[in-house]
């Protein structure tokens, strides 16, 4: 388990799944000692809840997308300056955020 208290099969698959940004799509660096700024990958809970650990709900997006996020909901940073000035939105995210999106967004 790593020290965000994301169990290790989960990491894995995610590390190897979010090559890039699941919001705006940077690529992230292979090597650990090529990641740095605000480029660099960090470990996001779409669902602002640290309790709900499963792989639709941790992804990795950019630092600066996690402080941009930070505690809003999802629906709600796409329509925020940051997003509208980046075009990030629920077709332009990731498939993993757009199946997210399908599943506990718009049910209902």
């Amino acid at each position: 388990m790593n020290r965000w208290g994301i169990p290790d099969e989960i990491e894995k698959i995610v590390i190897k799944r979010d090559l890039r940004c699941v919001y705006c799509g940077i690529s992230f660096r292979t090597k650990k000692s090529q990641q740095r700024g605000k480029s660099s990958p960090s470990w996001e809970h779409v669902i602002n809840d640290i309790r709900v650990i499963s792989l639709d709900n941790i992804v990795r997006c950019c630092i600066s997308c996690n402080a941009s996020k930070g505690k809003k909901n999802l629906l709600d940073w796409f329509s925020t300056p940051y997003c509208l000035k980046r075009k990030i939105n629920k077709k332009t995210v990731a498939r993993i955020v757009r199946i997210h999106i399908k599943r506990y967004c718009e049910s209902g």
